[in-house]
Protein backbone atom coordinates (compact mmCIF):
# COMPACT_ATOMS: atom_id res chain seq x y z
CA UNK A 1 0.00 0.00 0.00
CA UNK A 2 1.42 3.10 -0.66
CA UNK A 3 1.90 6.11 2.23
CA UNK A 4 -0.22 9.07 1.99
CA UNK A 5 1.10 12.91 2.24
CA UNK A 6 -0.66 14.72 4.77
CA UNK A 7 -0.24 18.56 4.09
CA UNK A 8 -1.24 21.19 7.04
CA UNK A 9 -2.77 24.33 5.27
CA UNK A 10 -4.32 25.60 7.20
CA UNK A 11 -2.62 28.12 9.64
CA UNK A 12 -3.28 31.58 9.62
CA UNK A 13 0.63 32.86 8.86
CA UNK A 14 -0.13 35.77 10.94
CA UNK A 15 3.73 36.59 11.19
CA UNK A 16 4.07 36.46 7.09
CA UNK A 17 0.66 38.57 6.61
CA UNK A 18 -0.22 36.82 3.83
CA UNK A 19 -1.95 33.20 2.44
CA UNK A 20 1.97 32.08 1.96
CA UNK A 21 1.04 28.78 1.42
CA UNK A 22 -0.81 29.76 -2.30
CA UNK A 23 2.09 32.20 -2.96
CA UNK A 24 3.81 31.32 -6.32
CA UNK A 25 7.34 31.06 -6.17
CA UNK A 26 8.37 28.51 -9.72
CA UNK A 27 8.43 30.04 -13.30
CA UNK A 28 5.26 28.60 -13.32
CA UNK A 29 3.48 29.74 -10.36
CA UNK A 30 4.33 26.95 -8.05
CA UNK A 31 3.93 26.84 -4.87
CA UNK A 32 6.32 25.03 -2.06
CA UNK A 33 3.24 23.05 -1.76
CA UNK A 34 4.20 21.64 -5.38
CA UNK A 35 7.42 20.76 -5.22
CA UNK A 36 6.60 18.93 -1.77
CA UNK A 37 3.90 17.03 -3.75
CA UNK A 38 6.09 16.47 -6.70
CA UNK A 39 8.77 15.39 -4.08
CA UNK A 40 6.56 12.76 -2.87
CA UNK A 41 4.79 11.35 -5.83
CA UNK A 42 8.24 10.34 -7.39
CA UNK A 43 9.07 9.07 -3.97
CA UNK A 44 5.90 7.01 -4.25
CA UNK A 45 3.47 8.09 -1.86
CA UNK A 46 -0.24 7.15 -3.15
CA UNK A 47 -2.34 10.20 -2.04
CA UNK A 48 -2.35 13.94 -0.79
CA UNK A 49 -4.60 15.29 1.99
CA UNK A 50 -4.46 18.90 2.47
CA UNK A 51 -5.85 19.83 5.65
CA UNK A 52 -7.06 23.77 4.95
CA UNK A 53 -9.82 26.28 5.92
CA UNK A 54 -13.22 25.63 4.48
CA UNK A 55 -13.35 29.20 3.34
CA UNK A 56 -10.40 28.68 1.10
CA UNK A 57 -11.84 25.40 -0.25
CA UNK A 58 -12.63 26.47 -3.60
CA UNK A 59 -9.80 28.49 -4.30
CA UNK A 60 -7.73 25.53 -2.84
CA UNK A 61 -9.14 23.20 -5.31
CA UNK A 62 -8.80 25.18 -8.75
CA UNK A 63 -4.87 25.36 -7.87
CA UNK A 64 -4.44 21.83 -7.16
CA UNK A 65 -6.99 20.02 -8.93
CA UNK A 66 -5.96 21.13 -12.43
CA UNK A 67 -2.08 19.88 -11.83
CA UNK A 68 -2.70 16.87 -9.83
CA UNK A 69 -6.17 15.43 -11.74
CA UNK A 70 -4.86 11.85 -12.95
CA UNK A 71 -1.40 11.85 -11.67
CA UNK A 72 -2.27 11.37 -7.68
CA UNK A 73 -5.29 10.92 -5.92
CA UNK A 74 -5.78 13.90 -3.73
CA UNK A 75 -8.66 15.08 -0.51
CA UNK A 76 -9.65 17.71 1.04
CA UNK A 77 -10.17 18.22 5.00
CA UNK A 78 -11.10 20.90 7.25
CA UNK A 79 -10.30 21.96 10.32
CA UNK A 80 -13.26 23.08 12.38
CA UNK A 81 -12.84 24.62 15.35
CA UNK A 82 -15.63 22.38 16.77
CA UNK A 83 -14.30 19.18 15.01
CA UNK A 84 -13.38 16.38 18.00
CA UNK A 85 -14.77 18.62 21.36
CA UNK A 86 -16.90 15.98 22.04
CA UNK A 87 -19.59 18.37 24.42
CA UNK A 88 -16.49 20.59 25.19
CA UNK A 89 -17.87 24.17 25.12
CA UNK A 90 -15.42 26.25 23.54
CA UNK A 91 -13.97 29.90 24.85
CA UNK A 92 -16.91 32.34 22.84
CA UNK A 93 -13.43 34.25 22.47
CA UNK A 94 -11.40 31.52 21.12
CA UNK A 95 -10.40 32.43 17.62
CA UNK A 96 -7.09 30.41 16.57
CA UNK A 97 -7.28 26.89 15.16
CA UNK A 98 -6.54 24.15 17.83
CA UNK A 99 -2.94 23.48 16.79
CA UNK A 100 -1.23 20.68 14.60
CA UNK A 101 -1.49 17.62 16.06
CA UNK A 102 -5.52 18.90 16.08
CA UNK A 103 -5.25 18.93 12.31
CA UNK A 104 -4.19 15.40 11.69
CA UNK A 105 -6.84 14.39 14.07
CA UNK A 106 -9.41 16.27 11.38
CA UNK A 107 -7.92 13.79 8.60
CA UNK A 108 -8.81 11.22 10.54
CA UNK A 109 -12.01 9.64 7.89
CA UNK A 110 -10.31 9.93 4.65
CA UNK A 111 -6.07 7.88 5.80
CA UNK A 112 -6.20 4.53 6.96
CA UNK A 113 -2.83 3.82 5.84
CA UNK A 114 1.50 5.29 7.08
CA UNK A 115 1.43 8.61 6.38
CA UNK A 116 3.60 11.90 6.41
CA UNK A 117 2.79 14.54 7.85
CA UNK A 118 4.30 18.10 6.68
CA UNK A 119 3.69 22.23 6.88
CA UNK A 120 2.45 23.60 3.59
CA UNK A 121 5.14 26.16 3.42
CA UNK A 122 8.22 24.75 3.67
CA UNK A 123 10.66 22.83 1.40
CA UNK A 124 11.87 19.97 2.65
CA UNK A 125 13.89 18.34 -0.33
CA UNK A 126 14.16 15.32 -2.55
CA UNK A 127 15.94 13.63 0.04
CA UNK A 128 13.78 13.73 3.00
CA UNK A 129 10.84 12.33 1.15
CA UNK A 130 12.28 9.32 -0.35
CA UNK A 131 13.74 8.50 2.83
CA UNK A 132 9.69 9.07 4.76
CA UNK A 133 8.60 6.85 1.98
CA UNK A 134 11.34 4.14 2.46
CA UNK A 135 10.27 4.07 6.25
CA UNK A 136 6.80 4.07 5.90
CA UNK A 137 6.59 1.52 3.48
CA UNK A 138 9.02 -0.87 5.30
CA UNK A 139 9.12 0.23 9.34
CA UNK A 140 6.15 1.75 10.01
CA UNK A 141 3.86 0.00 12.79
CA UNK A 142 2.09 0.96 15.87
CA UNK A 143 5.06 1.41 17.99
CA UNK A 144 7.47 2.68 15.46
CA UNK A 145 6.83 5.79 14.27
CA UNK A 146 9.53 8.66 12.62
CA UNK A 147 10.71 12.29 11.99
CA UNK A 148 12.52 13.18 9.49
CA UNK A 149 15.47 15.53 11.33
CA UNK A 150 17.56 18.60 10.00
CA UNK A 151 20.35 20.42 11.05
CA UNK A 152 19.52 24.27 12.82
CA UNK A 153 21.58 26.10 10.52
CA UNK A 154 19.80 25.08 7.69
CA UNK A 155 16.25 26.52 9.50
CA UNK A 156 16.88 29.93 10.15
CA UNK A 157 15.41 33.03 8.83
CA UNK A 158 18.03 36.20 8.34
CA UNK A 159 14.55 38.83 8.41
CA UNK A 160 13.53 37.41 12.11
CA UNK A 161 13.70 35.11 14.73
CA UNK A 162 12.17 31.69 13.89
CA UNK A 163 10.65 28.36 16.72
CA UNK A 164 12.00 25.16 16.38
CA UNK A 165 11.14 22.23 17.91
CA UNK A 166 14.93 20.70 19.50
CA UNK A 167 15.19 17.80 19.33
CA UNK A 168 17.04 15.41 22.06
CA UNK A 169 18.12 11.57 21.51
CA UNK A 170 18.52 8.62 23.84
CA UNK A 171 21.23 5.99 24.32
CA UNK A 172 19.87 4.39 20.85
CA UNK A 173 19.23 7.42 18.46
CA UNK A 174 15.99 7.31 19.08
CA UNK A 175 14.16 10.75 19.59
CA UNK A 176 13.55 11.41 23.67
CA UNK A 177 11.95 14.88 23.34
CA UNK A 178 10.65 17.76 20.99
CA UNK A 179 10.72 20.73 23.21
CA UNK A 180 10.17 23.58 21.47
CA UNK A 181 12.22 26.76 21.27
CA UNK A 182 11.12 30.52 20.84
CA UNK A 183 12.69 33.42 18.97
CA UNK A 184 15.98 31.79 17.75
CA UNK A 185 18.75 33.87 15.71
CA UNK A 186 21.87 34.23 14.27
CA UNK A 187 23.68 37.05 16.61
CA UNK A 188 27.26 37.53 15.76
CA UNK A 189 27.75 34.50 14.30
CA UNK A 190 26.39 32.47 17.12
CA UNK A 191 22.69 31.04 17.53
CA UNK A 192 20.81 32.96 20.18
CA UNK A 193 17.43 31.72 21.51
CA UNK A 194 15.62 34.41 23.15
CA UNK A 195 12.87 32.14 25.24
CA UNK A 196 13.90 33.03 28.77
CA UNK A 197 15.34 29.11 28.71
CA UNK A 198 18.41 27.85 29.26
CA UNK A 199 20.65 27.37 27.53
CA UNK A 200 20.26 30.61 25.69
CA UNK A 201 22.64 29.36 22.80
CA UNK A 202 22.42 26.45 20.63
CA UNK A 203 24.67 24.68 18.62
CA UNK A 204 24.57 25.40 15.21
CA UNK A 205 24.49 21.62 13.87
CA UNK A 206 21.43 20.67 16.90
CA UNK A 207 19.32 18.35 15.08
CA UNK A 208 15.59 20.14 15.09
CA UNK A 209 11.55 19.56 13.87
CA UNK A 210 10.23 20.94 10.96
CA UNK A 211 7.49 19.24 11.38
CA UNK A 212 7.79 16.57 9.26
CA UNK A 213 6.54 13.42 10.87
CA UNK A 214 5.90 9.46 9.66
CA UNK A 215 2.80 7.85 11.68
CA UNK A 216 0.34 5.09 11.55
CA UNK A 217 -2.72 5.85 11.21
CA UNK A 218 -2.99 4.32 14.75
CA UNK A 219 -2.13 7.32 15.82
CA UNK A 220 -5.36 9.01 15.56
CA UNK A 221 -7.02 7.23 17.89
CA UNK A 222 -4.25 7.64 20.58
CA UNK A 223 -4.07 11.46 19.61
CA UNK A 224 -8.34 11.68 20.05
CA UNK A 225 -7.27 10.39 23.86
CA UNK A 226 -4.97 13.22 24.47
CA UNK A 227 -6.70 15.91 22.47
CA UNK A 228 -9.59 15.26 25.37
CA UNK A 229 -7.22 15.64 27.95
CA UNK A 230 -5.66 18.83 27.24
CA UNK A 231 -9.54 20.38 26.36
CA UNK A 232 -10.07 19.56 30.01
CA UNK A 233 -6.26 21.14 30.89
CA UNK A 234 -6.03 24.05 28.85
CA UNK A 235 -9.35 24.25 26.70
CA UNK A 236 -10.39 27.66 28.36
CA UNK A 237 -7.34 28.99 27.25
CA UNK A 238 -8.32 31.40 24.20
CA UNK A 239 -4.55 30.57 22.91
CA UNK A 240 -3.53 27.33 24.13
CA UNK A 241 -2.25 24.49 20.76
CA UNK A 242 -2.55 21.40 20.83
CA UNK A 243 0.67 20.50 18.85
CA UNK A 244 2.25 17.03 17.35
CA UNK A 245 5.45 17.37 19.65
CA UNK A 246 2.76 17.04 22.29
CA UNK A 247 1.29 14.03 21.26
CA UNK A 248 5.06 12.33 19.89
CA UNK A 249 6.60 13.05 23.58
CA UNK A 250 3.01 11.76 25.39
CA UNK A 251 3.52 8.23 23.26
CA UNK A 252 7.50 8.06 23.84
CA UNK A 253 7.45 8.60 27.33
CA UNK A 254 3.82 6.28 28.95
CA UNK A 255 5.62 3.55 26.61
CA UNK A 256 3.97 3.21 23.68
CA UNK A 257 6.41 3.32 21.25
CA UNK A 258 9.58 4.62 19.81
CA UNK A 259 10.26 7.39 17.51
CA UNK A 260 13.08 7.14 15.07
CA UNK A 261 15.04 10.13 13.87
CA UNK A 262 15.74 9.76 9.96
CA UNK A 263 18.31 12.73 9.18
CA UNK A 264 18.42 14.26 6.12
CA UNK A 265 21.24 16.36 4.24
CA UNK A 266 18.16 17.98 1.82
CA UNK A 267 18.16 21.82 1.62
CA UNK A 268 15.53 23.50 3.87
CA UNK A 269 14.10 26.93 3.34
CA UNK A 270 10.90 28.47 3.91
CA UNK A 271 9.04 31.70 4.26
CA UNK A 272 8.11 33.09 7.50
CA UNK A 273 8.46 36.33 6.95
CA UNK A 274 7.61 38.25 3.89
CA UNK A 275 10.97 39.40 3.57
CA UNK A 276 12.26 35.83 2.79
CA UNK A 277 10.57 35.36 -0.22
CA UNK A 278 12.94 36.21 -2.55
CA UNK A 279 15.84 33.95 -1.53
CA UNK A 280 12.92 31.36 -1.79
CA UNK A 281 12.95 31.96 -5.46
CA UNK A 282 16.53 32.16 -5.25
CA UNK A 283 16.94 28.88 -4.11
CA UNK A 284 14.04 27.52 -6.49
CA UNK A 285 16.06 28.85 -9.35
CA UNK A 286 18.73 26.97 -8.56
CA UNK A 287 17.35 23.99 -8.30
CA UNK A 288 16.10 24.03 -11.37
CA UNK A 289 19.23 25.11 -12.59
CA UNK A 290 20.64 22.06 -11.24
CA UNK A 291 17.93 20.10 -12.97
CA UNK A 292 16.73 18.61 -9.92
CA UNK A 293 12.99 19.70 -11.22
CA UNK A 294 12.08 20.30 -14.32
CA UNK A 295 11.10 24.37 -15.54
CA UNK A 296 7.20 23.97 -15.37
CA UNK A 297 6.08 20.58 -12.84
CA UNK A 298 3.28 20.02 -14.46
CA UNK A 299 3.32 20.66 -18.24
CA UNK A 300 3.65 16.94 -19.19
Amino acid sequence: MKPTLLILAAGMASRYGGMKQIEGFGPDDETIMDYSIYDAIRAGFGKIVFIIREEFAEQFKQIFEPKLNGRVATEYVYQHMDAYLEGFQRPADRTKPWGTAHAVLCAKEVINEPFAVINADDFYGRDSFEKAAHFLKADCTEKHYAIVGYELKQTLSAHGTVNRGVCGTDSEGHLHSVVERLNISYQGGIVKCEDGMTPDTLDANTIVSMNFWCFHPSIFSYTEKLFQQFLKERGQEPKSEFFIPIVADQFMHDGSGKVEIIPTDAIWFGVTYKEDAPAVRKAINGLLEEGVYPAGLWRN
